[in-house]
């Protein structure tokens, strides 16, 4: 998508960390952008920011399904429709699963996974309907995941789960929406300069009776880490340039290139040369189908760059 003023935009997670910085570029390309977060003081500082631009703050959780639709339909209302969707909030809890309760899983499981599943469900279909009755052309989901979603530690293992569900979410939905004129591309960030340390603050109540103890000394830890990330603004601007190559990868941060590598490396090494067991032809028959079909989808979103 090359065509970005005058189009809205609407970020989750908006107010701080990746998000910011993706409102700032979107703004900067002359969208009008929703700012979308569930802390409303956030939001206030945010706004304060960004006097006389085109912008607007809307408190959500995104894990709340029928709260998202009001909020579209607030944002749509003000600002036109949405044609440009980020995907972008997120929490984190660092700790590995098998210290994990099922409130843990259910609180980022609901933020991380359902929260894109529910942005994706919400406008998608409303982008889909104005292309085919002609009253929009083309549009663009941005789906932000993790460098995690290929690179998986013991801890944080949620984390690492739901990041690699929204990789996988991205590139199904990369090759159905094709025929729409509308991309869809996935952000893979490595460390950022955000808040993500601190998201056991806007933990929902209903999820906290399993939870562990704040280690508040490993949060001081891990603040001065994300201190060192990179800025919000720079992951902003890379991604606008991907968007407008139509990527479906993009990879803001340059420092994992060869650790990815060595990883689809040791993936492959676990292949083994197994003899032919029955069935083995027909099934190839079979599965030449889905592989022709893979590399066409993937043709046609090369050509579509």
């Amino acid at each position: 998508m090359k065509d970005f003023a005058g189009r809205t935009a609407f970020v989750t997670g908006g107010a701080n960390g990746v998000g910011i910085g993706l409102v700032r570029a979107l703004l900067n390309e002359g969208c009008k952008v929703a700012i979308a977060d569930i802390r409303q003081d956030s939001i206030d500082r945010a706004l304060k920011t960004l006097d006389n631009r085109e912008v607007m703050g809307v408190q959500l959780d995104i894990a709340n399904r029928s709260d998202y639709k009001s909020a579209a339909d607030e944002v749509e209302a003000r600002f036109g429709p949405v044609s440009i969707l980020c995907n972008n909030a997120g929490v984190n809890l660092f700790q590995p699963i098998e210290e994990s309760s099922f409130d843990d899983w259910d609180w980022l499981m609901g933020v991380n996974l359902q929260g894109v599943i529910n942005g994706v469900g919400t406008f998608v279909p409303r982008m889909v309907e104005r292309v085919k009755a002609g009253t929009r052309t083309g549009g663009h989901v941005l789906n932000t995941a993790s460098m995690a979603a290929f690179l998986s530690s013991g801890s944080p293992g949620i984390y690492n789960t739901t990041k690699a569900a929204v990789r996988a979410l991205s590139e199904s939905l990369r090759y159905s929406l094709l025929q729409y004129g509308i991309g869809v591309s996935v952000l893979c960030p490595g460390l950022v300069k955000s808040y993500i340390y601190a998201s056991d603050d806007i933990r929902p109540d209903a999820l906290k009776g399993a939870m562990k103890a704040v280690d508040k000394a490993a949060v001081e830890r891990l603040a001065g880490v994300h201190d060192y990330g990179m800025e919000p603004d720079v992951i902003g601007a890379r991604a606008i340039q991907g968007i407008k190559d139509n990527d479906l990868y993009i990879f803001s941060h340059p420092d994992h290139k060869d650790e990815l590598r060595e990883v689809f490396d040791y993936i492959l090494a676990h292949y083994r040369e197994w003899p032919k067991d029955p069935g083995y032809d027909q099934r190839i028959a079979f599965e030449k189908f889905r592989y022709d079909a893979g590399v066409e989808a993937r043709r046609r979103s090369r050509e579509a760059e």
